[in-house]
């Protein structure tokens, strides 16, 4: 077999292309990189966190995401808090939450143009075989770890 008839590369292709329209949009319309969009959308559907909570959510080391919200915090997009013991929790600003609604309506009109290529029952497939993969995924990655 070769490369790209590989799942795993073909999945990323797939996810690669998707990201950078994303990208290109969401830093014309809202002047903010897919990172941070990311970030934002964690932030308006589950805040507060704490940095380490928010890098595990979005997949990032902890140094990398403290980069993006010390941006984020400088541009008034996200604020930071003291919380129960000596932790910071993050949340998003007033302005930052308004960048959230157009940020996520944005995100929403995205996934339904690439939802509308697919019949229902193939969206059913779909759900359920990123599902399985997902699981087989983590677990093969325990496995790796030991």
């Amino acid at each position: 077999m070769v490369i790209t008839e590989i799942l795993s590369y073909r999945l990323h292709s797939v996810a690669n292309a998707i990201s950078r329209s994303a990208a290109l949009r969401y830093k014309r319309e809202f002047d903010v990189s897919l990172g941070e969009w990311r970030t934002i959308a964690l932030l308006g559907a589950e805040a507060p966190l704490t940095l380490n909570r928010l890098a595990r959510r979005a997949a990032l080391d902890k140094a990398q995401m403290s980069r993006m919200v010390a941006k984020l915090v400088e541009r008034g997009l996200v604020q930071r808090e003291s919380g129960a013991a000596r932790t910071t929790q993050l949340s998003l600003t007033r302005r930052g939450t308004s960048a959230y609604q157009g940020l996520i309506a944005a995100a929403n009109e995205r996934n339904d143009a690439f939802l509308a290529c697919l019949t229902p029952q193939e969206q059913e497939v779909l759900n359920s075989a990123l599902t399985k993969l997902a699981m087989i995924a983590r677990a093969l990655e325990g496995a790796e770890e030991r």
